[in-house]
């Protein structure tokens, strides 16, 4: 955007959400000067003063800023690292002519059925791949335990809540529309735009199918005997 006579670049902060019922909301926007863990501190603040509350499971990348912020202000939350980004750390870290066997074997990690299996099936692949890809080893090690977050949640919710896809199409429609300005005038200009586009989204989600099959989350609450609140906040 232009500001004081010269063109910056901005950061749009972003969250959606799915409610009790199932269905997703747009839960607010930011602009901030970067995506600064004061930044996202700032934002996940404000959402709770106006009124986010319950948050069970946080979905997002790994961006260093964001999760800081997600671990201070979401205290007894999970985070879900977004498997589709960390697929794509672990491969960029492997050689070339072992990325698709190496894709396969991750994949089957991610899939498993409970925390016991996945574990059992990384030391597998850690043991098979460790001689000719170790920084991806290390890799896939470090962020393994963030990655399966949502293997303690029931089957029928994990595959919604284990990436980000949902709003990384979000953020596209938005790069669409942004692409074509290319250089906002200010702030409110950029808020008008996004803010609209948003508005609308959030009317259709509401209006249209549920995204995540409740009944399943209430009932496995039901089960472990925690107090029923709202899902997840995916950012």
């Amino acid at each position: 955007m232009r500001e004081d006579g010269h063109v910056r670049s901005i950061a749009i902060l972003l969250a959606t959400g799915i409610n009790a019922v199932g269905q997703r909301e747009i839960l607010g926007i930011q602009l901030g000067d970067s995506e600064s863990t004061q930044t996202w501190t700032s934002f996940f603040a404000w959402l709770k003063q106006r009124g986010l509350q319950g948050v069970d499971l946080v979905v997002s990348d790994h961006h260093g800023g964001l999760v800081a912020a997600v671990a201070a202000q979401f205290q007894g939350a999970s985070w879900q690292r977004c498997q589709v980004h960390f697929m794509r750390n672990i491969l960029d870290a492997a050689p070339k002519a072992l990325q698709e066997d190496l894709h396969g074997r991750v994949r089957a990690v991610f899939d498993a059925p409970d925390v016991p299996t996945a574990r059992t099936l990384l030391q597998v692949v850690l043991t098979d791949f460790a001689p000719k890809a170790p920084k991806a080893m290390q890799t896939l090690e470090a962020g393994f335990d963030d990655a399966i977050a949502i293997l303690a949640f029931p089957f029928p919710l994990r595959k919604r809540l284990r990436t980000t896809n949902a709003v990384e199409r979000l953020n596209e429609e938005i790069r669409r529309r942004e692409r074509v300005i290319r250089i906002f005038p200010n702030r409110a200009a950029i808020v008008r735009l996004v803010g609209a586009l948003l508005m609308e989204q959030d009317e259709v989600w509401s209006t249209g199918r549920h995204y995540l099959p409740m009944e399943v989350y209430w009932n496995w609450k039901a089960d472990t005997a925690q107090q029923p609140t709202p899902l997840p906040l995916s950012l």
